[in-house]
């Protein structure tokens, strides 16, 4: 009887010993129902995921509510399903949704982990772009200018009249200008690229060489303008960033690319009728 009594305690000790690795696997017991650890996983992983893409870190403290959070998933989960939602064809529609959507995401996620993009493809990428905003610039001319503004084209002509007879541009832009910004600079603008300006005073200002000044009002939104160009140099390049600066935005960016043209490729191969 005694042997009985020990192995049966034995018995009931080994058992509970198999049971705690399982238990340790549980985030929960709800409704008699175990919440599997690997479900707590899943969603932090869920939202490390999230994290990376978007480039936004985790809350502080948000991974320490998930277990409350799986806990009460699924309590309105065993809600649903004793009210029977899981049958309707809403339901059905939505989880055929939601399967599409993760089984794409995988796979774009898997072509991507298969085609990651290299340093190399970045600093040659890099290098392209930099050549091209180089050779764009080479092209291009800025112009030191200045100009009087005023509100009637009369006023414009006779202010050109003026300048004909010897009256210095800089004295009349400070007595007449209606430009607030350059009238007491004596319509001094600065260096600027011909883009920073209103199409008919940029189209106007290059058609002019040093020491031009308009023969004609020019009329632009804000009424009419002389135009003097003082001066003319070739545009410089603005100073490139530093590869290792863009390195991660410009490796984001063709990933994204290559992603699109894998989506196209697809496309193309599919039969649709």
């Amino acid at each position: 009887m005694k042997k009985q009594v020990i192995a049966a305690g034995c018995a009931a000790l080994l058992a509970g010993a198999l049971s705690l690795p399982a238990l340790a696997q549980n985030v929960a017991v709800v409704n008699g129902k175990p919440i599997p650890k690997a479900r707590l996983d899943a969603l932090a992983a869920q939202i490390d995921a999230q994290a990376a893409r978007t480039g936004r870190p985790v809350p502080p403290g948000l991974k320490d509510q998930l277990k409350d959070e799986v806990i009460a998933r699924e309590v309105f989960m065993q809600e649903a399903q004793r009210e029977g939602l899981e049958g309707t064809p809403e339901f059905r529609n939505q989880m055929e949704l939601a399967r599409q959507t993760i089984l794409i995401n995988e796979l774009f996620a898997a072509y991507a982990k298969k085609h990651p993009v290299t340093d190399a493809e970045a600093k040659a990428e890099f290098d392209r772009i930099l050549g091209a905003q180089k050779e764009k610039a080479a092209g291009g001319k800025e112009y030191k200018a200045r100009h009087i503004l005023v509100e009637k084209e009369a006023d414009a002509k006779a202010i050109i009249a003026q300048l004909k007879k010897g009256a210095k541009f800089e004295d009349l832009a400070k007595k007449q200008s209606k430009d607030p910004g350059s009238a007491a600079n004596g319509g001094d603008l600065g260096w600027a690229n011909p883009a920073g300006y209103v199409p008919e005073f940029a189209d106007a200002m290059k058609k002019l060489g040093k020491g031009d000044v308009t023969p004609e009002p020019v009329k632009t939104q804000f009424g009419y303008h002389v135009i003097r160009v003082d001066d003319i140099r070739d545009a410089k390049a603005p100073e490139p960033p530093k590869f290792e600066n863009i390195k991660a935005q410009l490796m984001q960016q063709m990933e994204q690319q290559k992603l699109a043209k894998y989506q196209e490729e697809l496309r193309a191969k599919a039969k649709v009728e």
